[in-house]
């Protein structure tokens, strides 16, 4: 858990030290995945000796919702490579990356930690989450600023197919929990289940993990994805989110290799994308797309080997997996030392770049001939395992004679690529661009030396490999032939003959590859995801030009009468006796019933947008009476003041529409629709309120509440709800109020460009916001903004004397909320009423005046300081949101006793002063010009009405 923080912690504050470290911003972001390596390395000897390391964070222990996180085998082996390669990466990037360092730093960190959280996820949810973090890191970086029309399309297409193999992914995990009875990965591998179920969660499973591994025929995202800075593609789509397919196949591949559909897919899906992805690289030019193509093939081939379910299979996997991270990182990184020091990666424009780059040369041949399966590196001694697992297969394994034939054929294209791959770039006299390329430096040269060494390290160490490989391949039974053991030589064995034959073969496919076929005849996965696009347009253009004709009545009648056709039906079939309910608690409920219904019915009579507004606060004054009336002074007050906030924040905004609501009559008949659709959502709501009340069976929640608020030290029953018992209720909905803060702003501004009637901004003029950045000068700040007429000096004095008194009441509100009536919200509330009265008397000015830090940084504190008391406890050892009461005896004050929740509250009362901050500051217009065009609307709104009725 604290390796997870750590890489959050780090990731947040590289764009804060990157100003500062410059380059080094690079070494300190490495410094967190070497972290990782050694954390894994000094567990590794109890993980290979068959224990495990296990870590669990309660978030919700009622509803069973914990963070599950174990290393074992599997995971640690994933944990290296994904560290290991990841802090290279990183280092490299110091001298590759030139600008923009801080975000695809800190975006990079990023999503090490999003996948070193996968890798040791025990809870198919938590393991989920984290994949779907993946998904967005690598999105970002693919789209980069979104610049570029490529990029934003190719980061698009990745988002697309790999988001939706995961919601597939996500229905068959949740299949197979729900069969298993147990959501924790560990408790479904040790008693997998079976049945008719556990058979479609498998293929769902698989589909996922084929959509993120780039298994034919979802792989074209990956060579798209090639549009990305080389050190991504070398880490995200070759060393390590690739991988996370791969990864999940080999986890749940012990349990579900046995269900009917697993092998059968895996094999096919597998193989078929090793050949003709292999097939594919042997005509690419550019180098990293031939590169892709070869990452493509090699994840088909390791989906085969760890999806299989045979051990000496587990174990070539498992091999193949180090090999495949450490030779495919290696030659992604070299091109783009090429592409940064030549300037092209182009194979027809680059020739005899080895003679000017020597020790680039050098280890790139080395991790091309350990692609190759040269001895005695490390993709040998995967390439003669795999070779053993299906020429001497058992039964399970079914034609494995003529699977090794599609093996051998691979391999060979594997070679013949790979020999393509070292003679197009390092090849040939000097000429071009290899003439104009510079020596790299050291360093930079430096991280691809390191991982083409850890393939003949691992190779010559075959004992240490064998040991980390073996501790997961032993989860399944020995083959037939006894446990198969790592070796660089085992003898001159058909296993051997097959090797040196793939060697031989794609020797002579690369000499021959000019006359090959070209591959026009194979699916092109790109054309049929363009095709596919096109006709999701075509088909959402025919649906809209019927169904949006431009009315927004229209709209919501349909709306309204499908929840009362389809709710409704499902409501009379299935309601309960409603028994006897009281017409009414207080002889004045029928009166303030009289007040609501008659607003509500003179709203729909009016034709003035003000009067409608007028008589729709009313109505919700009215329900706040009701509230009040039934002893629910928190409710009545929230609800006061947020029609109260909603009136003002209205009205501000219909200054800029015409006075009417449309000219004209609408016709009877229409009127009469929406009328009787407006009454039956009201019949559907009444009823549904009564059947609700009747359907009770459990006892009432709140007498829980009740007996246990002297725990969160509160005398208020709502307030401890809303901060203590169910704060994360209340941490979600002021994230969706924050969230609609920012939309509604960004709409608003974005609206204000490009109108030239847009007071203070002109054509292409943002829309003016309150003058935070602006010395004030005056007494009265914002009178230049208003006109004489409308100026009123006794209205201007008695708002600024009032305006500390409204504040006090605030704050009074947010700490007395926990013994009475009040709380953030409220306080919040009230607190935005008073800058919405300096608004309104001195214009924006004023309003910066009155509060001289940015609306956005108010909001941001109250989102951060509740979001920080939420996870404070889980330092202290506690569970996150958890409240204590607080007792400080202090010199002359006395006794002070309080709740910790409180600076919850504070949070809250921040952020709703925050957004009404942003709203006053989108909206801010002139007064006058406002006024000036209203009138004018409205004239013209009358000249129109003299043509009749429509």
């Amino acid at each position: 858990m604290f390796l997870l923080a750590a890489y959050a912690a780090v990731a947040v504050a590289i764009p804060w030290w990157q100003p500062r470290l410059g380059r080094a911003v690079w070494a300190v972001a490495a410094l967190v995945p070497l972290a990782t390596v050694a954390w894994a390395g000094t567990r590794a000897a109890r993980v290979l000796d068959g224990g495990e390391y296990r870590e669990t964070l309660a978030w919700a222990p009622s509803l069973g919702l914990t963070v599950d996180l174990r290393l074992d085998p599997l995971s640690l082996l994933m944990l290296w490579v994904v560290a290991g390669v990841g802090a290279l990466v990183l280092l490299y990037c110091r001298y590759y990356v030139e600008r923009d360092a801080a975000r695809q730093a800190a975006l990079l960190l990023a999503f090490a930690g999003a996948m070193t959280g996968l890798v040791l996820a025990d809870n198919v949810f938590v393991l989920y989450v984290f994949w779907e973090l993946t998904t967005v890191a690598s999105f970002l970086l693919i789209a980069g600023r979104g610049e570029e029309e490529n990029e934003r399309r190719a980061a698009r297409q990745a988002l697309l197919v790999t988001v939706a193999g995961g919601l597939v992914m996500l229905l068959g995990l949740v299949l197979l929990g729900w069969t298993a009875g147990t959501y924790r990965i560990s408790a479904i591998l040790a008693d997998p289940p079976r049945g008719g179920a556990v058979s479609a969660a498998a293929v769902l499973v698989l589909i996922g993990a084929f959509a993120k591994s780039a298994q034919m025929p979802l792989h074209g995202w990956l060579p798209a994805a090639m549009v990305a800075p080389t050190p991504v593609s070398a880490y995200l789509h070759a060393a390590a989110m690739v991988k996370a397919g791969v990864y999940l196949v080999a986890r749940l591949a012990p349990a579900l290799a046995e269900v009917a559909p697993w092998r059968p897919m895996v094999l096919a899906v597998g193989l078929t994308t090793m050949v003709l992805a292999a097939w594919r690289a042997l005509r690419a030019t550019d180098l990293k797309l031939l590169l892709a193509y070869g990452t493509i093939s090699e994840l088909g081939l390791l989906v085969t080997l760890l999806g299989a379910g045979t051990r000496t299979a587990a174990l070539a996997g498992a091999v193949m997996l180090l090999a495949h991270a450490a030779f495919k990182s290696a030659l992604f990184l070299s091109v783009g030392i090429l592409d940064h020091r030549a300037g092209t990666r182009d194979i027809r424009e680059l020739s005899g770049v080895g003679r000017r780059m020597p020790v680039l040369f050098a280890v790139t041949a080395l991790a091309a001939a350990s692609m190759a399966g040269i001895p005695p590196l490390v993709g040998y001694l995967g390439k003669e395992a795999y070779f053993e697992a299906f020429l001497y297969g058992d039964a399970r394994l079914d034609g494995h004679r003529q699977l090794t034939v599609v093996l051998v054929i691979g391999s060979a294209l594997t070679v013949a690529y790979a020999a393509r791959f070292v003679q197009g770039a390092f090849g040939g006299p000097p000429e071009g661009a290899a003439r104009r390329a510079e020596r790299p430096e050291a360093g930079f040269v430096a991280p691809v030396a390191v991982l083409a060494g850890a393939g003949l390290a691992l190779g010559v160490g075959y004992a240490g490999t064998a040991a980390l490989a073996a501790a997961y391949a032993d989860a399944y039974p020995p083959g037939p032939h006894g446990p198969y053991e790592l070796s660089l030589w085992h003898g001159f064995t058909p296993v051997l003959g097959l090797s040196a034959l793939t060697l031989a073969l794609g020797g002579l496919v690369h000499l021959g590859r000019r006359s090959l076929p070209v591959t026009a005849l194979l699916p092109d996965a790109q054309r049929a995801f363009d095709r596919t696009l096109a006709a999701a347009d075509r088909l959402a253009l025919t649906v809209t030009r019927h169904t949006q004709v431009g009315s927004l009545p229209l709209y919501l009648v349909v709306l309204l009468t499908t929840v009362v056709v389809v709710p409704g039906a499902a409501l009379a079939a299935g309601a309960p006796p409603l028994g006897s309910p009281l017409p009414w608690w207080s002889p004045v409920e029928p009166f303030l019933a009289v007040v609501v219904l008659t607003a509500a019915a003179a709203v729909v009579g009016t034709r003035h947008r003000l009067t409608g507004i007028l008589l729709t606060g009313a109505v919700g004054y009215g329900v706040a009476g009701m509230f009040l009336v039934r002893g629910a002074p928190d409710l009545a007050l929230t609800q006061f003041l947020v029609e109260t906030m909603t009136l003002v924040v209205v009205v501000l905004v219909l200054r800029r529409m015409p006075a009417r609501f449309s000219p004209g009559r609408t016709m009877t008949r229409v009127r009469l629709v929406r009328a009787a659709a407006a009454g039956a959502v009201g019949v559907l709501v009444t009823c549904f309120a009564l059947v609700a009340s009747a359907a009770r069976t459990a006892p009432a929640i709140s007498s829980g509440y009740a007996h246990r608020m002297e725990e969160a030290g509160a005398e208020n029953i709502v307030n401890a709800i809303v901060v203590d018992f169910r704060a994360l209720d209340t941490l979600g909905e002021i994230s969706v109020l924050l969230v609609a803060a920012v939309g509604t702003v960004s709409l608003i501004r974005v609206g204000g460009r490009g109108d030239a009637r847009t007071p203070g901004g002109g054509p292409g003029g943002p829309s003016p916001t309150a003058h935070w950045d602006e010395p004030v000068r005056t007494w009265l700040p914002g009178a230049p903004e208003r006109p004489g007429g409308e100026r009123s000096v006794l209205l201007e004095v008695a708002t600024r004397l009032l305006f500390p008194s409204i504040l006090v009441l605030s704050l009074f509100l947010l700490f007395s909320g926990h013994y009475g009536p009040g709380g953030g919200f409220a306080g919040g509330l009230v607190a935005g009423q008073a800058l919405v009265l300096r608004y309104l008397v001195g214009g924006r000015a004023d309003l910066g005046a009155a509060v001289r830090v940015p609306a956005s940084v108010v909001t941001g504190s109250g989102m951060l300081l509740a979001a920080a008391v939420g996870t404070f406890p889980l330092l202290l050892g506690g569970v996150p949101l958890e409240s204590t009461v607080v007792t400080l005896h202090p010199p002359v004050v006395g006794t002070v006793k309080f709740a910790t929740s409180l600076f919850f509250d504070v949070g809250v009362y921040l952020l709703v002063v925050g957004v009404v901050l942003e709203l006053l500051s989108a909206v801010g217009v002139s007064l006058g010009q406002d006024m000036a065009e209203a009138d004018e609307a409205e004239a013209t709104a009358e000249d129109e009405e003299q043509g009749g009725p429509r």
